[in-house]
């Protein structure tokens, strides 16, 4: 099947060319950055490869990430419009797609055939994704059993994954109700810890005790005791009605 398995692309010879791992990879934290409603700008590129490992190899300096978008709307990848919003074209978002789900997939195997640390699936995902064939991909999935979201809750593209309705940002949550966390943020490796340290995963039941805009908190409950995150991190964490 082909879709969003494969970053494989044609020249007008007919010969394959595949996209390089850096443009891969941006093609990849675009669409991560789109998915959490988030502003994709170069400006906001630059900081969130920052997060990324080093062995990325990503520049993550302003000239390098703009230099790269201009190579990106050369091959008809992404369009940057007037006020420096990035967009993927239906080429890019193809591709973005076959990345994304390579990654999640390959998070999946980290952790449940290899028994990675959760702490450390994120990182191994992205040395791993840009080696898996469309061939080794479907071994993957059928392993997997075909897994709907990576460890972390998002949904792997082309999966049966079907959206929920009801979810909504932690930072909109209302107070004295029960959710169930549904997805977390996996950029940040010490954010990512602390959630690990503290079982905040997805499939948790939580309670929001309190919620202080002006002190820019929010409390949850949970059967690992209280936590506090800030209202920045709460607007990237998702949740559902319990």
């Amino acid at each position: 099947m082909s879709s969003v398995l494969d970053n494989v692309r044609h020249d007008h010879h007919g010969k394959e060319n595949r996209l390089s791992m850096a443009m891969e990879n941006y093609l990849l934290s675009i669409l991560r950055l789109q998915e959490q409603e988030i502003k994709v700008t170069p400006v906001q590129l630059s900081e969130h490869f920052k997060s990324l490992p080093s062995a990325e190899g990503l520049g993550t300096s302003l000239p390098s990430v703009s230099a790269m978008i201009r190579r990106m709307i050369k091959e008809k990848l992404v369009t940057l419009t007037s006020t420096k919003e990035v967009s993927l074209t239906k080429e890019g978002r193809r591709s973005a797609e076959s990345m994304v789900r390579r990654h999640r997939l390959a998070e999946r195997l980290a952790v449940d055939v290899l028994k990675v640390d959760l702490k450390r699936a994120h990182e191994e995902a992205h040395r791993l994704e840009h080696a898996v064939s469309p061939y080794l991909e479907q071994k993957i999935v059928e392993i997997l059993e075909y897994p709907t979201t990576c460890p972390f809750g998002h949904p792997i593209p082309g999966s049966s994954y079907k959206p929920i309705s009801t979810i909504v940002r932690l930072s909109e949550a209302e107070v004295s109700k029960k959710y169930l966390v549904d997805r977390i943020p996996e950029d940040d490796s010490e954010l990512l810890s602390y959630f690990v340290d503290n079982g905040f995963m997805p499939g948790m039941s939580i309670d929001i005790k309190d919620a202080s805009r002006a002190r820019g908190v929010i409390t949850v409950g949970t059967r690992n005791g209280d936590l506090v995150f800030s209202i920045k991190v709460a607007t990237i964490v998702w949740v559902v009605p319990a």
